[in-house]
């Protein structure tokens, strides 16, 4: 069912609205609300060529004189770099790129990048709008100003803009539309078929076809292929640190790991995802606090694998998302709602596996898998969610043996010496190595979860099938369900199978087995060589990473707890 939008009458929305956020409002209403009310941000090529073609008007020039300086004290044309103004009756604020000011009279110049449009009006609508809000801002504090300049830097043309009685109620109007929007808490649809849509750095997170194309579901409209505006890969990758006493540290633009006087590796900042510490490994504060400043996650896990917890920076600003999840983890229906998609998923995903991965398939399992999928999508309360999702554990992994086909050391060559005791899943401590396998690929998949949630703007530890439990990252947890087999378990299948992991990559202690740090190595290649695989979504037809897939099922529940998507588009395989 539907819901209705958050309700942001009394929340803290800036009275001011950012002149540039009026420029994203009239380009695309979406785009705006994403920024400026949700507070999401991505970078992509363009962005950072912005950037950099602002760097000259970013640096501090003559300062702008008063508006009411006497005659006598004015002197020749000043030129005013990256002045910020506001003026609350308009509701406005800027920061405007340069000002050319004689006396009184300033004419703001605004940078962009890319070329001047062939247009009638010379330049583009969003643009002209946001240099008239500045105009209005400069009029407010008292300056003179009939006109401003758009220098488009690719063409390196000027295009000058008359501010107009139509152009100034077209800003004022804008102004007043996005503040309603702000106040009234409902994101605005997705473009359709928009070429604004591939270029923006926001498409990953707005998801705009995947949401048309969900919300269309069942209505009589043909089938249609969607662009994936989607990065395949994540270009940043984490860095493992699990040698006792190793430390990171920052030099320069890289992530340096040290052991003593020994440098092991290092990785550079920007293609670092996020950092992952085992046991006694340590980083220095300059490194945390590099990576903090850069909204790089630092994960710390015991020396046996278990996930800790997390060190970030500031929560997301997408307080509207929180509060959304924690009505809906409130309330038992929708909560329910949830975890049946996130249970029969999983349970679909596991007989897939079977199917798949048998040599013999087990079909009594197979259909019962298949029916306790259907029961799952049924469940009237959560206790009894969770008894069908034991038994459907109990059928999988009592078959799970038969998809384990130990092949020679991929190092030595030496036949298989695996130790086949596994009858079935145990944990805490894991009683066998497959178990230990198992039980550290869950650990990595939900420190990716965590990471991500979190990224998102989530509250990683209240989920609405796992009950919250202290130190538990019950959404992290949730999400994960229907990725257990498809990621998890492939790896540990894939590990065992191919002579990636042998029996002398484990040491017993008494009942219990746990990787050695080499063992625990080499998981993690084959862990991450899966996660970062390219495959086919079966919703959406394109080809992304399992990584980027986590986000987006994330970002798709955002959409379901706003009231955007009526249910949750689970993740299944055939």
């Amino acid at each position: 069912m539907r819901r209705g939008p958050i309700d942001m009458s009394n929340s803290s929305l800036p009275d001011l609205v950012p002149a540039r956020m009026v420029n994203e409002f009239v380009y695309c209403p979406r785009l705006a609300y994403l920024e400026w009310v949700q507070g999401d941000w991505a970078d992509n090529a363009d962005t950072a060529e912005g950037r950099f073609k602002h760097r000259v008007v970013d640096r501090p020039g003559s300062p702008l004189p008063p508006p009411d300086q006497p005659e006598e004290a004015q002197i020749e044309t000043i030129h005013a770099r990256s002045v910020w103004l506001s003026a609350e009756e308009e509701h406005l604020t800027a920061r405007v790129d340069l000002i050319e000011a004689e006396g009184n009279l300033v004419t703001p110049v605004d940078y962009k990048r890319g070329s001047a449009p062939d247009l009638p009006e010379g330049a583009w609508e969003p643009d002209r709008v946001q240099l008239c809000a500045q105009a209005l801002v400069l009029r407010a504090n008292g300056y003179t100003c009939h006109s401003g300049v758009i220098y488009y830097t690719a063409s390196k043309t000027r295009v000058t803009v008359v501010f107009d009685e139509a152009l100034i109620a077209r800003t004022r109007q804008a102004v007043r539309d996005l503040r309603a929007m702000a106040a009234a808490g409902r994101i605005p649809p997705p473009l359709v078929d928009s070429p604004k849509c591939p270029r923006c750095s926001l498409a990953p997170i707005c998801l705009p076809d995947e949401v048309n194309h969900l919300t269309a579901a069942g209505q009589a409209e043909p089938a249609r292929e969607l662009r994936r505006l989607v990065p395949a890969r994540d270009d940043a990758a984490p860095l493992y640190v699990q040698e006792p006493g190793a430390r990171v540290s920052k030099s320069g633009e890289c992530f340096e790991v040290w052991l003593k006087d020994e440098r092991l590796c290092q990785a550079r900042i920007f293609e670092t995802s996020h950092i992952a510490l085992f046991g006694a490994a340590q980083i220095t504060t300059p490194a945390l606090i590099e990576a903090l400043d850069r909204g790089i996650n630092v994960a710390f896990f015991s020396m046996g694998g278990w996930f800790k917890g997390l060190a970030h920076g500031p929560a997301h600003k997408n307080v509207a998302l929180r509060i959304a999840q924690y009505r809906a983890a409130l309330d038992p229906a929708r909560s329910l709602a949830l975890a049946r998609a996130f249970v029969a998923a999983k349970i679909r995903n596991c007989r897939t596996m079977l199917m798949r991965n048998c040599a013999e398939q087990p079909k009594e399992t197979i259909a019962a898998l298949r029916q306790l999928a259907k029961e799952a999508q049924r469940a009237e309360t959560i206790p009894e969610l969770l008894g069908i999702e034991g038994n459907a554990g109990r059928l999988y992994f009592a078959a799970f043996a038969g998809m384990l086909k130990p092949r020679p050391s991929a190092e030595s060559g030496d036949p298989p010496e695996w130790p086949f005791d596994f009858e079935g899943r145990n944990r805490r401590p894991p009683r066998d190595p497959v178990n230990a396998l198992l039980s550290f690929a869950y650990s990595l998949l939900v420190k990716e979860l965590t990471v991500l949630a979190q990224i998102v703007g989530f509250d990683p530890y209240l989920g609405f099938y796992h009950q919250p439990h202290y130190g538990r990252p019950s959404l992290a947890l949730d999400v994960m369900e229907e990725f257990r087999p498809l990621i998890a378990d492939s790896v540990v299948i894939t590990a065992i199978n191919t002579g990636a992991i042998g029996a002398r990559d484990f040491v017993r202690s008494g009942p219990t087995a746990a990787l050695t740090p080499a063992g625990r190595k080499k998981f993690i290649q084959v862990f991450e060589h899966r996660i970062s695989d390219l495959i086919t979504h079966p919703i959406f037809g394109y080809r992304i990473s399992y990584r980027r897939v986590l986000e987006v099922q994330l970002r798709l529940l955002g959409r379901v707890l706003d009231g955007e998507l009526a249910g949750y588009p689970a993740f299944t395989t055939r």
